[in-house]
């Protein structure tokens, strides 16, 4: 599925001077952007590259065509519009409006630099495919043939369920080293522990063993021994996190599904960096835009429109956290920061307010700060770091609930280590249910085991069983998830006609880490 390429056209020779002039900037002001290549669209255009996620080539699948009659209606009704788009790709690829002003295609076009920048130089999209233009259209002509071979419908069902499991990654997973134990041949049986001979010390006479290997010592390493077997029957032999990756290697797939879990698998895992630094990646591109634009770019005549632009984009509704406006607003506050010198452990001991505000030894360490701040952090780290309680109390931040009575939104907390904690724990896992395979032979019946890392909130039990649904579609075998339900631990099932909860204790320890026994 394909916009057709003839459909986009190279940029007026005026927009190209501008961009040739707000690159020659960005560069003056230290960015390191990969090439990048400007194409005007029409706002047509612009909804259906949007829908694609950005992308003009896609496999065909309808949830890309409901995306794009949402985003074409949204702007038929005046609701948003889409100023931009730009691609993390080698080149960087980026959509101009045809519509747009001709100051807004200075700021987006001067916003897309920031985003390019953060793409090249973000420590969480170093490991992404960094040709992933070419990617996507290959992904595209390999779901294309199958449906030619397999058939439509059973490909696109297929693609739903892999679709609907897409989340179940390991985000940090391409930045951290996890070696899966390797699947051992069904018929191959572990030695039993009474079989497995006890590490002795050496002992030259007979009658000292006793002495360098008492039965205490002896007993300890029975002990070990068996906790070694109980480790090697686990299947996987630690918890995994990348449910797809443990699907691909072990379920029972054929060759064309496997291959199709493979690419939504990879996909996922391109954009994930993207939700991981939404506020930080946003921030950086509009802090770059901002001072390109108003030290450099803006014409007079162009100022109040700029502006008006410039407010919206980072105003906030009271509704939810505005990316754009936080992730500026935290860059700028790090930026002052550490030109006044505010950090250091005689910053931090420092608990009179008043002196911390006038804090200054003109350290002029601001832009370089920012700049490793742009490398190495994303958004939990970001906000967990430099989120402090005088930047909380300058932006007004607070959280707000739904007041049943009235109908009305009231604010609910004003505290700032409450404050910060939501935020945090709607950036961690994407706000989604952090869930891990724990036994792919369950009750020793070939089952999968699913543990759900509960942290105070409970699962929604209709979307779970309809999730369980999907793995089993995968799996072909029962599926089940232990989680915590109104206080008890629960095992959510599904066997291939309905769902059940149980009560469930068959989680025990062993060696520190879950080890999967019958439920009761």
């Amino acid at each position: 599925m394909a916009m057709d390429p003839k459909l986009t056209s190279e940029p007026p020779v005026e927009i190209r001077e501008i961009i040739a002039d707000i690159e020659q900037q960005a560069v003056k002001l230290g960015l390191d952007c990969f090439p990048v290549i400007f194409e005007m669209v029409d706002y047509g255009q612009m909804s259906e590259i949007a829908s694609y996620g950005g992308f003009p080539t896609r496999y065909p699948h309808w949830r890309f065509g409901m995306e794009y009659e949402q985003l074409s209606k949204s702007y038929e009704y005046g609701l948003s519009l889409i100023y931009e788009m730009v691609i993390n790709n080698d080149p960087c690829y980026a959509y101009l409006l045809k519509s747009n002003s001709l100051v807004d295609q200075k700021t987006v076009i001067a916003h897309v630099y920031g985003h390019c920048d953060f793409f090249k130089n973000n420590y969480c999209f170093a490991p992404t495919n960094r040709k992933m233009l070419d990617e996507m259209a290959n992904h595209g002509s390999r779901v294309q043939r199958y449906i030619e071979e397999i058939g439509h419908d059973e490909v696109e069902e297929f693609l739903d369920v892999c679709l609907s499991l897409e989340n179940l990654i390991d985000q940090h997973g391409p930045h951290i080293r996890r070696e899966p134990k390797v699947r051992r041949d069904q018929n191959e049986d572990l030695v039993a522990p009474d079989k497995r001979p006890v590490p002795k010390l050496p002992s030259h006479k007979n009658y000292m063993d006793g002495y360098i290997n008492p039965k205490a010592y002896l007993e300890e390493q029975q002990r070990v021994i068996q906790q070694q077997y109980e480790q090697e029957k686990l299947f996987p032999e630690h918890p995994r996190r990348d449910v797809l990756g443990f699907l691909i290697d072990f379920a029972p797939l054929t060759r064309w599904q496997r291959d199709i879990l493979s690419i939504v698998r990879e996909e996922a895992y391109y954009f994930a960096p993207q939700g991981q630094t939404k506020i930080m990646n946003e921030g950086w591109a509009v802090y770059w835009h901002s001072k390109i634009m108003t030290e450099h770019s803006l014409t007079d005549s162009e100022i109040i429109d700029y502006a008006d632009h410039y407010a919206g984009v980072t105003a906030s509704n009271g509704r939810s956290l505005n990316p754009y406006k936080i992730g500026v607003e935290l860059m700028r506050h790090i930026e002052d920061r550490w030109n006044r010198g505010q950090f250091g452990i005689d910053y931090l001991l420092c608990d009179d307010p008043a002196v911390r505000r006038s804090w200054n030894t003109g350290a002029g360490k601001g832009r370089a700060k920012i700049f490793e701040v742009r490398s190495n952090h994303n958004d939990i780290t970001f906000i967990d770091e430099f989120l402090t309680e005088d930047f909380c109390e300058d932006a007004k931040l607070f959280s707000w609930m739904l007041d049943r009575r009235t109908g009305d939104r009231v604010i609910q907390e004003r505290v700032f280590p409450e404050i910060k904690a939501q935020i945090l724990d709607s950036l961690t896992n994407f706000g989604q249910p952090i869930v891990e395979v724990v036994d792919g032979n369950f009750r020793n019946r070939g089952e999968i085991l699913l543990k759900h890392s509960f942290q105070g909130r409970e699962l929604k039990t209709d979307w779970a069983i309809e999730t369980l649904r999907s793995m089993f579609r995968i799996w072909n075998r029962p599926v089940h998830l232990s989680t915590i339900l109104e206080g008890e631990e629960k095992l959510l099932t599904f066997d291939g006609v309905s769902g059940k909860v149980d009560k469930y204790d068959g989680l025990q320890s062993v060696n520190g880490s879950d080890a999967v026994h019958s439920a009761s």
